[in-house]
């Protein structure tokens, strides 16, 4: 059987920047064992699985080690890959996923996705947790991640993990957001992951499903610039919207090829 893979960089218009994911097309859907082998044999976090029924396309993301309920990152990959190397001919496409249905409209080489909100609730640290962090955080929220609130920019950029320590506590599918106010953006974030098979992810869309709600209502604005500092840098668009945000970037292909898969 031969499947064509393609490896995009998405939240950003240069290559090796952003968050890569790799996106791989179907006619239906193959076992789920197929894909996780698929998922494990490419080099990125995330592949996305897509089967294009008409009126909707139906994704799915996977990691080595599980199957996401929400990926922002691979959500961009995927309509990107559609809309320009696969030619869709619509500039709204529309997925069903675990997380309900999605949008994404695209203008010129902006893509628009319509996430669900997750406005995070103060809550306590786990000591496992606690005990990972160089620096402690000032405030402690959860939704389906932990969102750490920092003082200054410069706190989010020398935070270290001891993965060790933090590699006892299983958080799936969630993980620990670290964020404060921006010096030259609204605000700045890194993401972790226990037990991922990459400790920090470079740029996470569904991160910013709490940071957005989180930070408009601290900042009093709808409109967000945001940058999450991993080694690759990833810069966000977005807009909170009540019950949604709306999560906007570019994104550019790096490779483009085939799977064989006996």
């Amino acid at each position: 059987m031969k499947l064509e893979l393609y490896q995009i960089d998405a939240f950003t218009d240069k290559t090796f920047g952003g968050n890569p994911a790799c996106v791989v097309p179907l006619t239906d859907w193959l076992p789920d064992n197929i894909l996780f082998n698929i998922t494990k044999e490419n080099a990125v976090a995330e592949t996305a699985f897509f089967v294009d029924k008409g009126d909707k396309i139906h994704l799915r993301w996977f990691t080595p080690e599980i199957e996401m309920d929400l990926c922002g990152h691979a959500t961009l990959a995927t309509a990107h890959c559609l809309k320009s190397i696969l030619n869709y001919p619509n500039d709204k496409i529309i997925f069903e996923t675990l997380s309900g249905e999605l949008t994404v409209l695209v203008e010129n080489d902006l893509y628009f996705l319509d996430f669900p909100s997750r406005m995070p609730i103060a809550s306590e640290l786990p000591e496992t947790i606690i005990k990972s962090l160089n620096i402690q955080p000032k405030e402690v929220y959860k939704s389906r991640d932990y969102l750490l609130v920092y003082d200054t920019e410069q706190e989010i950029e020398s935070i270290k993990v001891n993965r060790q320590i933090f590699d006892r506590i299983n958080l799936d599918p969630g993980g620990v957001i670290v964020t404060a106010k921006g010096e030259n953006c609204d605000f700045v974030s890194r993401f972790f992951t226990p037990q991922a098979s990459i400790l920090e992810d470079p740029v996470t869309g569904s991160a910013h499903c709490s940071l957005v709600p989180f930070w408009s209502s601290r900042l009093g604005k709808k409109e967000l610039n945001a940058i999450q500092i991993s080694d690759r840098i990833g810069k966000l668009q977005c807009q909170n919207k009540k019950d949604r945000v709306i999560i906007s970037g570019k994104a550019k292909t790096y490779s483009i090829g085939n799977l064989w898969i006996e």
